[in-house]
């Protein structure tokens, strides 16, 4: 079973970049998908070609928008995680679905990025706004696993965290500690949902002890050339599911050129479950 998860800064420019060439290449069977940031008529077809397409592009034109693609149709699919003032805003979309042996509940979360490191009221306003919703995603993700577990599913949570939770997951870890990103209290919030009976960081669980993969660079300067990246997008699943990944990386573009997005595909090869 591939999984993957993309933030694609826009799904028709990312279409435009070579999108949907990805897709049939690598074969996923599931994909999650962050900023499609379209109406859900303007999506282009080629984008979802071959899957069942769950979309929830929130109230913002032009901005967020989450979805999860899928060989086999979901039976059933939640948009948002009950905070009216987020859920509004078109940041995560959850579905069930029974795929090559497993019975899984998936979330496609886009967590707000926070602004930048700096007093400004405007900035300031991004970063409180970003921790008032960790504040109210947390407890949801909690509930979120134990009704999978109880309805007998593993639960799966890809995307966007705009989190790099250790000095292993960006190039400057030095350079970065008071920007936002890599804040204490935000790797303290990410490290709470980790644990051997909650979720598990399913790429570092594979490759524990790399610096990276990282899956986002600046389109600026020469940050992708020089592999100057974060790692801030991550499959957290529960134990047996996270068990079962016998490959994960991220699909780093050939060339600055041949980038999908400022962000590279996060992929991961799970064993089936039946």
């Amino acid at each position: 079973m591939r999984v993957a998860t993309v933030n694609v800064n826009g799904i028709r420019a990312s279409v435009r970049r070579g999108f949907a060439d990805w897709l049939t290449a690598r074969e996923c069977d599931l994909v999650a998908l962050q900023e499609v940031r379209s109406p859900a008529d303007l999506v282009p077809l080629e984008a979802s070609t071959g899957y069942h397409f769950a979309y929830h592009p929130g109230d913002r034109a032009g901005r967020n928008g989450v979805a999860l693609l899928c060989r086999t149709p979901p039976s059933s699919v939640r948009e948002g995680f009950g905070n009216p003032t987020f859920d509004a805003e078109g940041r995560y979309v959850e579905a069930d679905y029974d795929l090559a042996g497993w019975r899984l509940t998936v979330g496609s979360l886009y967590l707000p990025k926070g602004g930048r490191a700096d007093d400004t009221p405007a900035e300031l306003a991004r970063y409180r706004h970003k921790l008032r919703f960790m504040r109210s995603f947390r407890p949801y993700l909690t509930r979120a696993r134990l009704r999978a577990r109880e309805d007998g599913r593993e639960f799966l949570v890809m995307g966007d965290f705009n989190i790099a939770h250790t000095r292993n997951d960006l190039r400057n870890w030095r350079g970065n500690q008071k920007n936002v990103g890599f804040l204490p209290e935000e790797r303290e919030w990410f490290g709470s949902l980790l644990g051997p009976r909650r979720l598990v960081d399913v790429v570092r669980r594979v490759q524990p002890d790399v610096d990276g993969p990282y899956s986002w660079w600046s389109w600026m300067g020469n940050a992708f050339t020089n592999d100057v990246g974060w790692r801030i997008d991550y499959h957290l699943a529960t134990p047996a599911l996270a068990a079962a990944a016998v490959r994960a990386g991220t699909d780093r573009a050939d060339s600055y050129e041949a980038r999908l997005s400022d962000h590279a595909p996060v992929v991961v090869d799970y064993a089936d479950g039946s």
